[in-house]
């Protein structure tokens, strides 16, 4: 039996989980938590073998969620079930050390046969991803701009995007402000704007459009 614990920062997508797989014969629910901060407690104190995750939290971010994971508990894979473009973060969340990607749009079956697929070893993404992937390259202008991103650089992206402040980023991501001042100017750099108000809005922007 596969031990899921489920992070999502939505009340009903917990529970509509915990009621899709309530009947599943191979995948029991160990758990579910509403932040980053909560996987991270939760792995400390029970045995989990997957994690299905949201990447967008009001606390610890689920990208830097991945790189404690991926250091501390490194039998626990880790699947991401998003709303975030794939085209965006799936590759980054990959490198992070996720081990499959998912958009909030797809089935339960999808769902359940990732689960699957992780659990065996395997890394799951969608179609559309994997092409992309194997082509190297992006048709969409914007998104082209997105692969040259490190994950440090979409982590820095994601919380800007959201609000955080200089500081506060320095301590989730427990680097000094200098250095996410030396990552903003990257950012606008390869996203080819000169302030800050614009780089947000070109990464609303560009995710919308993706």
């Amino acid at each position: 039996m596969i031990k899921l614990l489920i992070a999502d920062n939505h009340p009903i997508i917990r529970k509509g989980l915990e009621v899709l797989f309530s009947a599943s014969s191979d995948i029991q629910i160990v758990g579910s938590v509403d932040d980053g901060e909560g996987i991270l407690e939760f792995v400390k104190k029970n045995p989990v073998d997957i994690i299905l995750t949201e990447t967008n939290f009001p606390k610890l971010n689920g990208l830097t969620v991945l790189r404690y994971l991926k250091k501390d508990y490194p039998n626990i894979k880790t699947l991401i079930l998003s709303g975030e473009p794939e085209e965006v973060y799936g590759i980054n969340a990959i490198k992070a050390g996720a081990s499959g990607f998912l958009s909030k749009s797809v089935n339960v079956i999808t769902i359940n046969e990732a689960i699957l697929k992780v659990n065996g070893g395997g890394i799951y993404l969608s179609d559309g991803l994997t092409q992309q992937l194997a082509l190297g390259a992006k048709t969409n202008k914007s998104g082209s701009y997105y692969k040259k991103l490190s994950t440090r650089e979409s982590e820095v992206l994601k919380l800007l995007t959201i609000g955080r402040k200089n500081k506060e980023i320095s301590k989730e991501l427990n680097i000094n402000e200098k250095t996410v001042s030396t990552y903003k100017a990257r950012l606008m750099r390869k996203l080819k704007v000169t302030n800050l108000v614009d780089l947000v809005n070109q990464a609303k922007i560009s995710q919308e459009l993706l």
